[in-house]
Formats: structure tokens, sequence, C-alpha cells
């Protein structure tokens, strides 16, 4: 059984000093919690203090970005050995915002994921539609297009290695969400076609989670769907005691 994943993706928000004392407020509060994985995303600049706050955890740390080039001349672009050294064991890759407001595109998502493999990062891959094409049923359509471009060159034993986000566009920092029923259903869309494309090993292994204004009141429900392996928090993480029980009713019943 896949274990739940649950990440806080803070975007640009916290300094250094307010990372720190968040990592290590946090690692108090998570070290007895199992039965989930807990993973937070602070700006560059906050990196390494939150993986030096976070060492010896359970705690871990994703970038929020990367470049795909090892190195060159990318002004102010960050390469997944960065990240790496800097202590991060993930990084977010193709995140809507990305994608709308910097124009990031399937193609660019996939040298991202391949650059985050090479530096030895698990990628949290981010799909999802937009309104407009939610209400024109297209949807699945959208998500194929976002995998099958995105992941392309992938093997299986890379796509089991992976948390695939599914975010719909329309539910992020809106107050909307997802109902179970509809997270339920693209979520088995995005376990078939990852079964389908890269075989039952890879899509059983793989952890598909959930972003769009999660909350703590509404996570339990989410979780509660057996193709939705956790969730990618937003504004809801950015409070460590809201956080926290995000991730305490993450955990499945055994």
């Amino acid at each position: 059984m896949r274990i739940p994943f649950v990440a806080g993706n803070w975007k640009m928000h916290k300094t250094v000093a307010e990372a720190v004392k968040y990592v290590k407020e946090l690692r108090g509060l998570v070290k007895d919690v199992d039965g989930v994985e807990v993973v937070v995303s602070p700006p560059f600049t906050a990196l390494h203090a939150a993986a030096e706050a976070a060492r010896n955890s359970n705690v871990g740390i994703a970038a929020q970005d990367l470049h795909w080039e090892r190195e060159g001349a990318f002004t102010g672009e960050v390469s997944g050995a960065m990240i790496r050294e800097a202590g991060a064991e993930y990084v977010v890759v193709g995140h809507s915002e990305r994608r709308t407001l910097f124009g990031e595109t399937d193609a660019t998502v996939n040298r991202k994921v391949a650059a985050a493999c090479a530096a030895g990062l698990t990628p949290l891959v981010c799909i999802g539609e937009t309104l407009d094409q939610r209400e024109r049923q297209e949807t699945f359509d959208v998500l194929d297009r976002q995998i099958r471009q995105g992941l392309d060159g992938l093997t299986g034993e890379r796509i089991a290695q992976l948390v695939v986000a599914y975010e719909p566009v329309w539910a992020i920092g809106t107050g909307r969400n997802a109902t179970p029923a509809q997270a339920a259903e693209t979520h088995g869309h995005i376990r078939k076609r990852l079964r389908q494309w890269f075989g039952p090993d890879a899509a059983e292994l793989c952890h598909v989670i959930y972003g769009g204004s999660v909350k703590p009141d509404n996570i339990a429900d989410l979780v509660s769907q057996p193709d939705v392996d956790g969730a990618l928090v937003g504004g809801a993480s950015l409070d460590v005691r809201g956080f926290l029980e995000i991730v305490t009713r993450s955990r499945r019943a055994v």
C-alpha cells in the first residue's frame, strides 16, 4: 500500500528565519506521526537553512522549481545539482503557476523532470486543467497530453519513484476544490494511463496526490478515495498547526 504523501508548497512566502522556526516546530510535532510522508517546499533563499533544520527528522524538503541545465548562462535560474547540494530531496515541477504565469510547457516540464532525476531529486510533477477546459469536458484529454509529453522518455522504474500532483487550476487559491467523487474519477484516470503507458508496477508504486484548496476539513474525504495518495497543500500549509492537522488527517485507516 502506498503511504500517503503530504507536501506543503509555501510559494513566495517566509524568510530564512521564518522557515527555520517553522521547520523546527514541525519536526517536533510530527516526530511520532507515522503512516504519512511529510514534505515542505520553501523558497530558494531558505532551502539550505530549512534542510539543516530538518536534518535527521521525518520532514523532507522540496525546492519549488529547477532549470533543466546543470550550469550555464541562465541568469536567475537554479540547477538540480545546486538544489541537491542545498539539502533538498524533492523538487516541484510544472506547477500551474509556472505554466500560466511564466510560460512553461509540457516540453519544458519534461526537460526539468529529466534534470531532477539526473540530480538525484524526486520530482513532484504537477498536472491539471483550467476551468474552461473542464467546462468543455476536455479534462482527460488535457491530462493525457500532460502525462504523455511531460513524462516522455521516462522508464517505468522512474515513474514508480515519482509523485504526480493533480491540481485542477480552477481550484488553486480559489477556495473551491474538487469533490471527493471528482478527485476519485480524475485520479483513477491518471492511474489508468500510468498503468497503460508505463506498466502496472510503476502505476501501483507512483504516488498520485491532489492539490487545490486543500484544508484540514476536506483532506480526510479526499484521501479516503483509493487513488488519492495525499495532497500538495498551498496556503493552508503556511500555518504549521493547520498543516499538522492536514498531515494527521491524511493517514489512512488500516
